[in-house]
């Protein structure tokens, strides 16, 4: 899976995270499908956290990426 392409669909979901004082960064992609991010800023103690990861960051790359197979939170 080619790690240029899932910073560029985070980069297109910032601006929203951003938006509320939160950011995400990437810190993995493994052979699996499995993209590792840590969300920093608001985002990092905020209860919906882990909505916007699913919901948010992970529907956005599975529907730009078919190879991503899931989306986790790492701190």
């Amino acid at each position: 899976m080619e790690v240029n392409k899932v910073k560029e669909v985070l980069d297109k979901v910032r601006p929203g995270l951003q938006a509320d004082g939160g950011d995400v960064e990437l810190v993995e992609v493994t052979d699996e499908g499995t993209v590792k991010v840590r969300l920093t800023g608001a985002c990092g103690g905020c209860p919906m956290a882990t909505m916007t990861l699913k919901m948010g960051i992970e529907r956005a790359l599975k529907n730009a990426i078919p190879d991503v197979k899931k989306v986790e939170q790492v701190n």
